[in-house]
């Protein structure tokens, strides 16, 4: 139940009339006449009639002067629902189809530079050129092409001219160690990668080419790299350096982009793969999510046009890395013709309003950031708009995790009541928003206004009930167009059938615990699963065990993270010790400093504890998800049937930790 004192922002007639739904719904009216009271009424018309929905789409974004198509939905079944078959898009060449010499395409800056702007004819030339090379390299449709890269003009450079090449992209951060790359591109098997030599954060430089060199020593497929000097422009360092390996070939960015030729863009069917994006490893190696060029076009047109309203004419930043699925959402925006605004450093340097300083100088109109920056700057009692002008800003995309009700209400009195924070629910998985806010509605303390359009989500109990104002699995009863083609290596499908489709057979479970009003707002308690979820950057449990169980003192570990209902999130690491082994200063240093080298300083524990066990399912499996619910509050009878479980009597001392936990978070 609502009161006055929940309503954070409504939209003036003003805004709600320059919308990008607004102009939907008009457009509707009078090519089809359809008219809707409400969002309500569009949504549930977006989901129970699919093809009237997407194709609607399809028209609004001009899609229909670039291809016909045979039908909308040639089969609705999930997985492998057929989308728009006989249409054929080029991802890049929608990216360029809105380019405009009024505005800029990028602009760029780091902690120590900046801002400097990239020209939509600029950006054009350099795809172009880097096109052009990477043909030459022998690159066709479907090859896969890597980087290994920050978020700087030449990931969306690389990802353009693959993309218009026709192959397949991927990319990894440079935060990441190798270890983890290794495990994400191994897979992927590339023929190119794309690297720089270091990256700047926190005020601190680091030096990447001895992680480049062993990231290509361990790739047995690559036979060309391209070398960045971004951090050391002035001092390139010499090919011995870069790689040891003398089958692969190296090119230096700057020649290989300095051509100017045409571009061209491979005509490629709707569902050709166009990028592969990498879940968390939860359970295993991380999986290699392939996603479409149309299902990527049709569904970031309107999520962005339609659901976080962005324009044209918009600045839009969202602070990310590139390992994080929320930059391709960022790139999307050049479907639109936005100005993309790229930031390769901290969020906090100098200090916390370093987001805003950068949205300061660069002018920008619409600014993503994580939960846990809002959530930090509120306890550093930052005051952004009294610091920092912030005149052009119009909305604030928050996700990653949930926000607690005092930092809603924070962004909305230091940001300015005109603000409009939307906060959003989606995933790697779709690359794209399954909740989040409309232009047409109000925004309320802690709850998400309303499902997505073209979004046919529900909250269902175990048994595959729909559930009204109660929590259960977060669930979508109906196909999307960028749903997973496939998982990497995963022939016959097993692996992408038991990722989302084992729980409630045809209908995708994403593995979040949501509530659903029966005003359509939605509050997301959480993941259900046990994914790592750290500052919005995802990792599963299994790059940490693959880690941390390569020392000798320790003989088995447990790793959850849990949101907490204070919105801080808590991420212990619980260690079973080797005989003879003391978990010391020196050994706790020695464990936090692998998982810091070997895959992220994000993903270090907030804590490191020795246990005498592990419990485990009679399979062998951790028991991650109850030890999650038991720290977030949940009784241990609630979480674990008797004699299901080995070391049962470990859940109780987790009990007891978690108890600590709380009392130590209220002093």
């Amino acid at each position: 139940m609502s009161t006055d004192t929940d309503l954070l922002w409504s939209p003036s007639p003003a805004s709600t009339e320059k919308s990008g739904v607004a102009g939907f719904l008009k457009r509707l009216e009078r090519t089809r006449g359809l008219r809707f009271p409400d969002y309500a009424e569009l949504w549930r018309w977006s989901t129970d009639d699919l093809p009237g929905f997407w194709s609607a789409v399809w028209e609004h974004y001009g899609l229909d002067a670039v291809s016909g198509y045979e039908r909308v939905l040639g089969d609705a079944a999930m997985p492998g629902a057929d989308w728009f078959p006989g249409a054929r898009l080029n991802f890049a060449e929608r990216c360029f189809a809105r380019a405009t010499d009024e505005r800029p395409a990028l602009v760029a800056l780091t902690e120590d530079g900046g801002p400097e702007e990239t020209s939509w004819r600029e950006l054009r030339r350099q795809v172009g050129a880097l096109a052009a090379g990477l043909r030459e390299m022998g690159v066709q449709p479907g090859d896969r092409v890597a980087g290994y890269l920050p978020n700087t003009p030449h990931t969306v450079v690389a990802l353009l001219a693959s993309a218009a090449v026709g192959a397949v992209w991927t990319v990894c951060s440079p935060d990441f160690g190798t270890a983890g790359v290794l495990s994400r591109l191994r897979q992927a098997e590339p023929t190119v990668l794309l690297a720089v030599d270091g990256y700047r954060h926190g005020g601190k430089e680091y030096d990447r080419l001895p992680a480049v060199a062993e990231i290509t020593a361990g790739l047995p497929t690559l036979r060309h790299l391209v070398t960045i000097d971004h951090l050391r422009p002035a001092a390139p360092a010499p090919a011995s350096v870069w790689s040891p390996r003398g089958d692969v070939r190296q090119h230096r960015w700057a020649p290989l982009t300095a051509g100017d030729v045409p571009l061209d863009f491979a005509d490629l069917p709707f569902d050709h793969p166009l990028w592969i994006l990498w879940s968390s490893g939860t359970t295993g190696r991380p999986k290699g999510i392939v996603q479409g060029h149309g299902g990527i076009v049709v569904e970031l047109l309107k999520a962005l046009g339609l659901g976080c309203d962005l324009r044209a004419e918009d600045r839009y930043f969202f602070h990310t890395t590139t390992g994080w699925m929320v930059w391709n959402f960022m790139v999307g925006g050049l479907l639109h013709g936005s100005t993309l605004v790229l930031y390769d450093g901290s969020p906090t340097h100098p200090d916390t309003d370093g987001v805003w300083r950068v949205a300061e100088r660069t002018g920008a109109t619409v600014v993503g950031v994580g939960a846990a920056y809002l959530t930090a700057a509120e306890r550093a009692d930052s005051r952004p708009a009294a610091r920092h002008d912030l005149g052009a800003l119009r909305t604030v995309l928050q996700t990653g995790s949930a926000l607690p009700p005092s930092t809603w209400r924070w962004v909305h009195d230091r940001l300015g009541p005109d603000v409009w924070l939307q906060s959003i629910c989606g995933g790697t998985d779709i690359c794209s928003v399954l909740a989040g806010a409309s232009a047409l509605l109000p925004v309320r303390v802690g709850r998400i206004p309303c499902p997505a359009l073209g979004v046919a989500l529900a909250s269902w109990d175990p048994s595959g009930r729909p559930l009204t104002g109660r929590q259960g699995e977060l669930v979508v009863t109906a196909p999307l167009p960028s749903m997973p083609l496939h998982f990497v290596g995963d022939p016959d499908g097993s692996r992408y059938r038991a990722s989302y489709f084992d729980t409630y057979p045809g209908v995708w479970r994403h593995g979040d615990w949501v509530t659903v009003g029966d005003d359509l707002t939605v509050v997301v308690a959480g993941r259900s699963d046990s994914t790592l979820n750290r500052m919005g950057v995802r990792m599963g449990s299994a790059d940490i065990y693959a880690v941390v169980e390569q020392l000798p003192e320790v003989a088995d570990s447990l790793v959850v993270g849990a949101e907490l209902p204070d919105g801080g999130y808590h991420m212990p690491l619980f260690v079973v010790l080797a005989e003879g082994a003391v978990l010391d200063n020196a050994l706790r240093a020695g464990i936090t400093a692998a998982i810091r080298h070997q895959l992220s300083p994000r993903h270090v524990p907030d804590t490191v504890t020795a246990v005498p066990a592990v419990p485990r399912t009679l399979t062998g499996k951790r028991l991650e998800v109850p030890v999650k619910r038991i720290l977030q509050g949940a009784d241990v009878a609630e979480v674990s049937g008797e004699g299901a479980v080995t070391a049962p009597e470990m859940l109780a001392w987790f009990a007891e930790y978690a108890r600590g936990v709380r009392r130590s978070r209220t002093r």
